[in-house]
């Protein structure tokens, strides 16, 4: 269990810099010309890309032992991605939870929210195209 939750921290920790890199891209640069939904449209597929690379090396590296644990990399990465979105939404931009939580109920937090949820899956299905000696 301990490598899972290793390989969970790692993938969140890879997709938290990476978000952190294109978030403001996206809001100061994209989002003004575009929109928010269409600069979110623009960032989820480099996010998913790397996604996809940074699970393959994750599982790799960490030797996960089998698919259950892949699936239980996402779900751990998940889960920390959600709770540190609303702690440093807290932080860096005095949003209360309740305020985090109803942007994902606008058309662009809806469409952040299923590219997170495919991130979390990365994981797994990066387990199902190759074991962890292919991986990487």
């Amino acid at each position: 269990m301990k490598r899972i939750a290793v390989a969970a921290l790692a993938y969140w920790a890879g997709g938290l810099a990476l978000g952190f890199l294109l978030g403001p891209v996206r809001v100061l640069w994209v989002a003004p010309r575009l929109g928010e939904f269409a600069a979110v449209a623009a960032e989820l597929p480099v996010m998913l890309a790397a996604g996809w690379g940074w699970a393959r090396v994750v599982l790799g590296r960490a030797a996960v032992a089998d698919a259950r644990g892949a699936w239980l990399v996402g779900a751990g990465a998940f889960i920390l991605l959600l709770t540190s979105e609303c702690v440093l939404a807290a932080v860096l931009f005095g949003r209360s939870p309740d305020q985090w939580a109803a942007d994902l109920l606008l058309p662009a937090g809806w469409l952040g929210l299923a590219g997170q949820l495919l991130w979390a899956l990365l994981p797994g299905w990066a387990w199902r195209r190759g074991a962890p000696d292919r991986l990487g």
